[in-house]
């Protein structure tokens, strides 16, 4: 199987990643992509590409970190992009992202009087915006992330689309809107699935509507737990237990496991140009 993303690179799998990995691999878990939220987790995503064989890196600003721009003087937009440019020279860099649209407001977060203001998603377009045009420079593929804000996201893409991104782009964890399937149909993109199928109605009717050949499978790590994990509570999610996502696609689809794990695991090598 292959994880297409999961947070190894977070503070939550600092003091046990190894075993977390070794656990995946047990489960057939070969593959993982590690995206970056910042610069700190973009550079913690690489150095974990270059330690395990079959994991590689995407290194971004997520919309959500966009914020410290409008707090703090020390840094700009030109200074986080010439960073993440910098990692983009590493080889086990595939992909842009964790990047895109985000306004839901945050309860928990580490940015004191967090307000989804204009001028805040004014920034996030133009950060993402330059992102898209490193992904298109360097040849790599693009992690999207969008919550609440698909008509913002979906607007700056078709703006922006080059044709290099088809095939090479995806919507993670996407949320369950027509208006993305369709957008992700017409450009040739994938669509990530993660635990929230095992248990959302809306995310199931929705991804019985998308072809297999589009799907990819995705944990979010530590994130988005699946069921039975979830009412368990048996946190944090790992990259093992994507399982539970290929399993009620194969579920949803009346088709095979075996034949999800295939598709999905190639799905998720054409994302990310490796063959």
């Amino acid at each position: 199987m292959f994880d297409t993303h999961c947070h190894l690179n977070f503070k939550r799998f600092k003091k046990n990643v190894g075993e977390v990995i070794s656990r995946a691999h047990e489960r057939g878990v070969l593959n993982m992509v590690i995206p970056g939220t910042d610069v700190k987790t973009s550079k913690r995503a690489i150095e974990l590409a270059d330690q395990y064989p079959g994991i590689y890196a995407a290194v971004g600003i997520h919309p959500h970190h966009v914020y410290k721009l409008l707090k703090r003087d020390d840094i700009t937009a030109e200074s986080e992009v010439s960073a993440i440019e910098q990692m983009l020279r590493s080889p086990k860099a595939v992909a842009v992202g964790e990047v895109g649209m985000d306004r839901h407001v945050y309860e928990e977060t580490v940015y004191e009087e967090y307000a989804v203001s204009t001028e805040f998603i004014e920034i996030q377009k133009n950060l993402l915006e330059m992102q898209i045009d490193l992904a298109i420079k360097y040849n790599k593929s693009l992690i999207l992330h969008n919550r609440e804000a698909k008509q913002d996201l979906l607007q700056l893409l078709r703006e922006k689309w080059n044709p290099h991104l088809e095939h090479r782009a995806v919507f993670h964890c996407c949320e369950p809107h027509a208006e993305l399937l369709e957008f992700a149909q017409e450009h040739n993109m994938f669509i990530g699935v993660d635990g929230d199928v095992t248990y959302d109605k809306n995310k199931q009717e929705f991804i019985q509507k998308v072809p297999l050949h589009m799907l990819v499978i995705e944990t979010d790590s530590p994130y988005i737990l699946p069921e039975p994990l979830l009412s368990k509570k048996q946190y944090p999610n790992e990259p093992k237990n994507v399982v539970y996502v290929a399993e009620m696609i194969a579920k949803l689809k009346l088709t095979s496991l075996e034949s999800v794990v295939a598709e999905t695991s190639q799905n998720g090598k054409i994302l990310f140009g490796l063959g």
